[in-house]
């Protein structure tokens, strides 16, 4: 539903709260006293058929009807039942928000989260679930209808709806605490959105405590209407945060919340924690995910994609936002510490070390340092400084001091333990005072509770994060580690892709997958899948596809008569035969015993009478299983063929596993680790989103067992991780490709000295997929022939254009970049490349246009940027913002011309309503494009510029016109 009219809800000019009354236990009436007590400005009103004259010293009128002028918003604290009338009332009388903190949509003491599956209500129960009775059913139906009833009541009148059994939206900047939160909620700069309203409660009181205040806050509870990503939107466009922090319980549109969620993370600390990490916490009845032993995993790497920091609980949320908001951006993440005691600091190296970060090496300057002014006891000259229970202020001064500047450190932890000689207070005070003489971070943690306090309370106030123990400094230091990778992400600009598709690679892949379809199945046979796998050059093991013995005999003398030398010794045997049918070709399917017989693959065949007494055993074991499962006629199993392949042992080969497996809230997911029979107990299955680069690839080779496999065993570790993240890349694309894809697991993936082979694979099909991040639109590539004959591509650009971005401003003349980015900008920063290279195409586009061009020296080409064009789209879709560029020696050439039609075709396609963007007064090439394009030009006298637009769809609601005319 995006931000239509979400605006009423955080600045609305006139509220009526219906059903509060004066009775103690009222919730309207505790929602009505945040209100005064808070200072709300605007008009207020209550509606409540008692007929009081006042409520709380408000005016109070008995029904909506009676109501003199409709409010912008409505709260509802009615029973719960009463909602979808009153909804449908209010929308009626042109009511635009309406939150509704009522208690429960549901007729039953239970919590909404019990609600939602007949899991919880086993474990409300105190008990494993059982099977669904009468009553539950009707307590499921009944919440599916008044949610159902809710929504119809809202859709005939357009009225935004936030909740129900949300806590309510608290804006203290703008004096408006519509909630039932038991205390105030303080100004900041900090914006909280959750999905539970008893945690945001506690969240205000947490905050209170650490002097921490809110820009905004708001709880969705069971929101029917609007989402959490409508209100990240929000708050991207209209907010001025310095942080945000979430709750998630769960994700319902994986694409609009990562893409929301990128766009705040570019501008703002993001801050999240998730319920649900284990099977037994997550109550929604989240279906398992074929592969993934534990789904929250996904969730890590979404929200890092996505540059957001995770953290584990409210206290670690609390903790990560005071260092992030405190701390200069690290270089890395090497740690030293400061301490005067080595007990304490041993505490904090085992914390470090198990959290995955480094202790800093010092280098010869400041051992030698330390040695002289003798500051370290212990471990004299290495890392933890320990300056012993006889150091002074002024020790921990000057070892800070030395520390700090070494080259080889990227913060520094201080943890002291007061003495008589070092009181804690005075040991603060002093590094505060000489806190600028330190060039790195600074992190301190002191230990104790009375004469601790002190120092605490004077680093906070100085703006120098502290931590009650040596553990949670460290901690917050790899949250700082943390926050670094993600952003990096975030902001890189990968090397070139080894691997691009193209249409007839497509149609080849769409074709093996309708063969399927046509034929009545949902899954692919092994010939097919190794068809599919190796249109997109992936290799797989040499198989021959047989149906009987006597192929299978023939196949094998075929393959010795072909055999040259190398190959001798493989085709002799022996042989591994596979049978293939529907119910062993599923995905991520493991058995208890994958080597019996009834696993359908026999090994060590050493000719043609084993593989046909093999045949037979393995058909009459299909049989046998079809008996025993009663099955009959057409449930039969039917054997499709049988696969023959020479076993593939020596060469030092390394057994991986690679795929692509579907998750309910996040899509396509691509995965990788160990491979084997197993697989299934290795816990090496690492995942990422798709679409993937070099980078992201080798990222995720990093985090799995194998990656420190290649390193120790590799003869080449460079060339075999490069092998795998091409081959990743690969799956990324066939994913992007055939959204019909369910799942897709390659076990074994051969890695040996020569290359890494698919040896067994399956693959079946589903529903086409929505992705969680938009795959690269390879369908809006096309060729064009210049006026002047050059042939030139017009293509979406991508992440690893930042070569050809840096060459193309270095090709522009200070004017054309002053007439682009309105001052100049001699050089692009590498913020400003990833800004450019890597956009959400679900938001943005960005054509470019480029040629082959040869090389004279080196005989090859290489390709050059022409132009581009962008739009940046609202999250509503409304109104899209262009800039368009030429190079300078190219101008007049028509180039500007193509692209703009191009993407005024685009974005007609995308039912965007409107086209605007700001041209300066002496760019005349450009306002002559407008006018020829059809844009109306009009002066800007303000900010003395013209400002173009044009109108590429009508608007269908009296809400889109409005956004149309305000040109908000």
């Amino acid at each position: 539903m995006g931000m239509r009219f979400l605006r009423n809800f955080f600045e609305p000019t006139s509220i009526a709260v219906i059903g509060a009354s004066e009775k103690t236990h009222s919730l309207g009436g505790q929602v009505l006293r945040n209100l005064l007590e808070g200072g709300f400005k605007g008009t207020l009103v209550v509606v409540n058929p008692k007929g009081y004259d006042t409520v709380h010293g408000v005016p109070c009128v008995r029904r909506i009807s009676e109501l003199d002028t409709m409010p912008d918003l409505a709260i509802l604290c009615s029973p719960a039942e009463t909602l979808p009338r009153i909804v449908e009332k209010l929308g009626r009388r042109g009511v635009k928000a309406a939150l509704l903190i009522s208690g429960g949509v549901a007729p039953s003491p239970a919590s909404s989260l019990a609600r939602v599956t007949e899991k919880g209500l086993g474990m409300l129960a105190r008990r494993e679930p059982v099977a669904p009775d009468h009553a539950r059913l009707r307590i499921h139906s009944d919440q599916e209808s008044l949610n159902s009833r809710l929504l119809k009541a809202a859709r005939g009148s357009g009225i935004r709806l936030l909740g129900p059994e949300c806590m309510g939206v608290c804006v203290p900047n703008r004096n408006l605490n519509a909630s039932f939160s038991g205390q105030p909620v303080a100004k900041g700069k900090v914006a909280y959105l959750g999905q539970s309203g008893m945690l945001g409660n506690a969240m205000i009181d947490w905050a209170a405590g650490r002097g921490i205040g809110f820009s905004h806050l708001v709880t969705l509870g069971d929101s029917v209407d609007v989402m959490l990503p409508d209100l990240i939107d929000y708050l991207n466009q209209y907010g001025h945060a310095q942080a945000l922090l979430l709750h998630l319980e769960r994700i319902h549109d994986s694409m609009h919340f990562m893409t929301a969620l990128r766009e705040a993370s570019r501008n703002r600390l993001v801050l999240a924690i998730k319920s649900g990490r284990t099977p037994e916490a997550d109550l929604f009845g989240t279906h398992v995910t074929p592969g993934i032993p534990n789904r929250d995993q996904i969730v890590d790497v979404a929200l890092a994609r996505a540059g957001v920091v995770r953290v584990n609980d409210s206290e670690d949320m609390f903790d990560a936002l005071e260092t992030l908001n405190r701390m200069k951006p690290l270089r890395g993440d090497r740690l030293a510490i400061v301490s005067n005691g080595l007990g304490p600091a041993l505490l904090a190296i085992d914390k470090l070390m198990a959290g995955g970060g480094k202790l800093a090496e010092l280098s010869k300057e400041s051992r030698d340092a330390l040695l002289k002014d003798q500051l370290d006891v212990s471990l004299p000259g290495r890392n933890p400084v320990d300056l012993g229970g006889n150091a002074t202020p002024e020790d921990f001064v000057a070892a800070v001091n030395i520390v700090a500047n070494d080259q080889g450190v990227d913060a520094v932890l201080v943890v002291h333990a007061p003495t008589r000689l070092a009181p804690s207070k005075d040991t603060a005070e002093a590094l505060i005072t000489h806190r600028k003489q330190f060039r790195r971070n600074l992190l301190t943690s002191w230990m104790g509770l009375e004469q601790a306090l002190a120092a605490r309370h004077a680093c906070h106030a100085a703006g120098i994060p502290t931590y009650l123990s040596p553990e949670k400094g460290v901690k917050a230091f790899l949250q700082m580690v943390d926050y670094q990778r993600v952003q990096s992400l975030l902001q890189q600009t990968p090397p070139s892709l080894s691997f691009t598709t193209s249409a007839e690679i497509r149609a080849r892949a769409h074709d093996l997958v309708h063969s399927a379809r046509r034929a009545g199945r949902e899954w692919l046979t092994h010939s097919e899948t190794a068809q599919v796998l190796e249109t997109y050059g992936i290799a797989t093991a040499a198989s021959h596809y047989v149906s009987d013995a006597a192929e299978a005999a023939q196949a094998i003398a075929a393959l010795r008569q072909a055999a040259g030398k190398e190959d001798a010794e493989m085709a002799a045997g022996p042989f591994a035969l596979r049978v293939v049918h529907e119910h062993n070709s599923q995905p991520f399917r493991y058995r208890r015993f994958p080597q019996r017989l009834s696993s359908g693959v026999v090994q060590d065949l050493n000719g043609p009478e084993d593989i046909a007494l093999a045949m037979r055993r393995i058909t009459s074991k299909v049989i046998e299983r079809d008996d025993e499962r009663g099955r009959s006629g057409s449930e039969r199993t039917r054997i499709h063929e049988f696969c023959l392949q020479p076993m593939r042992r020596g060469k030092h080969s390394l057994q991986l596993s690679a795929g692509i497996t579907r998750d309910e809230e996040f899509g396509p997911v691509v995965v990788f680790g160990l491979g084997g029979y197993k697989v299934n107990v290795l816990v090496d299955r690492q995942v990422a989103l798709p679409p993937l680069n070099m980078t992201l690839a080798r990222e995720l080779i990093s985090r799995s067992h194998a990656s420190r496999l290649i390193e120790e065993h590799s003869p080449d570790p460079e060339r075999d991780i490069a092998r795998l993240c091409t081959l990743l890349i690969k799956l990324s694309q066939l994913a992007s490709d055939l959204p019909d894809i369910r799942g897709l697991e390659i076990n074994p993936l051969l890695l040996n000295r020569d290359e890494a082979v698919a040896v067994d694979f399956t693959l079946d099909l589903g529903k086409p997929a929505r992705f969680a991040i938009m795959p690269y639109p390879e369908e809006l590539r096309e060729w064009v022939r210049l006026e002047d004959g050059t042939e030139v591509e017009v293509r979406p650009i991508r992440a690893e254009d930042a070569p050809l971005i840096t060459a193309f401003h270095a090709r522009l003349s200070e004017e054309s970049i002053r007439f682009r980015y309105f001052h100049h900008k001699a050089s692009l920063t590498q913020r400003d490349l990833a800004l450019l290279a890597q956009i959400n195409y679900d938001r943005q586009m960005a054509f470019i246009a480029e040629r082959e061009v040869s090389e004279q020296e080196e005989g090859g080409s290489r390709r050059e940027m022409l132009g581009v064009v962008r739009v940046w789209n609202d999250p509503d879709n409304i109104r899209t913002e262009f800039s368009v560029i030429i190079r300078d020696d190219l101008q007049g050439e028509g180039i500007g011309r193509l692209l703009m039609e191009k993407m005024l075709r685009y974005c007609r396609s995308l039912g965007t309503l409107e086209m605007v963007g700001k041209i300066m007064m002496d760019n005349h090439p450009m306002r002559a494009l407008m006018k020829h394009l059809g844009f109306t030009c009009r002066y800007n006298m303000e900010e003395q510029v013209i400002d173009a637009s044009i109108r590429l769809n009508e608007p269908t609601s009296d809400w889109q016109r409005l956004r149309l005319e305000s040109k908000a």
